[in-house]
């Protein structure tokens, strides 16, 4: 299993959803200002599966890379056919890697930043005391 795919998607899943829109006005700008159907397609997609599997396709389009390297295999057995069912079969698999991955990071992130806080408190509260 190659797991490069992944780190691609699940890397642009965050800049798009969950960073960008807090760094400054000018992407939520950019966001409120796309036509009805791209619109409706940012809000679509915040789904990590369903993002996973259309940014796989782009992606493994763009590199050749595919996740399970074994479904590059299909086109030789079964011709052009199995390329397009080597594809889809390779985004579903990535989706769900990606879907994976969000829910672990988001998973890890509560734990994080209740012990970032705590640190925090402590140092101000040992802070106030001395």
């Amino acid at each position: 299993m190659n797991i490069s795919l992944i780190l691609m998607g699940l890397s642009i899943y965050i800049l798009i959803w969950e960073k960008l829109p807090d760094w400054g006005n000018w992407f939520n700008r950019i966001i409120s200002h796309l036509p009805a159907p791209l619109a409706y397609l940012y809000e679509a997609w915040r789904c990590p599966y369903c993002f996973g599997f259309w940014i796989a396709l782009l992606l493994n389009s763009l590199t050749g890379i595919y996740t399970l390297p074994a479904l590059a295999e299909l086109q030789l057995s079964l011709g052009k056919i199995g390329v397009g069912i080597g594809l889809f079969l390779d985004a579903l698999a990535s989706a769900l890697l990606i879907m994976v991955g969000s829910l672990l990071i988001k998973a890890l992130a509560g734990p994080a930043i209740k012990g970032h806080e705590m640190t925090q408190t402590f140092k101000a509260q040992k802070a106030q005391q001395e």
